[in-house]
């Protein structure tokens, strides 16, 4: 029986080298906002938010133009803390 992931890890690769994790819930939540926030606006120069799990009172935005690429890890809860 396959594992279920418990997050997914999404990896943002900013133009100049510079790297961002935020974190979804579901591959679902994060197909979600790819194809209604970042995709349709890719080619923008404004920004546009990034939903940030579990900070209170912090954002993040990100100009969908300078986004050159995207990893997405599935998270496993297991007896292994990792801690990135």
């Amino acid at each position: 029986m396959p594992r279920t992931p418990s997050e997914y890890a999404v990896h943002l690769l900013i133009e100049g080298g510079h790297r961002e994790e935020v974190r979804f819930p579901t591959i679902q939540d994060f197909q979600k906002w790819y194809s209604g926030e970042l995709v349709p606006k890719s080619s923008s120069q404004d920004f546009i938010n990034v939903p940030i799990k579990n900070i209170q009172g912090e954002y993040m935005v990100v100009r969908p133009s300078r986004v050159v690429g995207i990893r997405v890890e599935p998270i496993f809860t297991s007896s292994i803390d990792r801690e990135t």
